[in-house]
């Protein structure tokens, strides 16, 4: 069985683009009541492939390959749409992150408040 380099780097980026979807970017969106956040991924990733071939000091044969594939994948930002408003709050700079927790005590008293009216509904 004879090794082939092309082959196997051809089957790694197929997998890989297989893999690679719009949703790896951008992520679901997340409705809590009429806040809807949306999370903007970061990625990186990293291929390889080698393989070879030799003989030993006896004489036999051996023949080796592998192939690797590392991803990352981190939050950046989030955008939050609030009806007519969209905002883009970035997750590494502080102001963002501090932004995003300020808008917490909000979006659980819309959660709660939504919560009652289906509970009041259903009695």
């Amino acid at each position: 069985m004879a090794f082939n380099l092309n082959e196997n780097v051809n089957t790694l980026f197929e997998s890989l683009e297989k893999f690679l979807t719009s949703k790896t970017v951008v992520g679901e969106p997340i409705h809590i009541g009429e806040v809807t956040l949306v999370p903007i991924i970061n990625l990186a990733f990293g291929v390889g492939t080698g393989g070879g071939d030799g003989i030993d000091d006896k004489g036999s044969k051996g023949l080796g390959a592998g192939g690797g594939v590392g991803a990352k994948a981190s939050p950046t930002a989030i955008i939050v749409i609030k009806g007519d408003s969209v905002e883009m709050l970035p997750i590494k700079s502080s102001n963002g992150l501090e932004k995003l927790i300020d808008m917490v005590p909000e979006i659980v008293s819309k959660v709660k408040s939504k919560k009652d009216e289906v509970s009041k509904e259903a009695d």
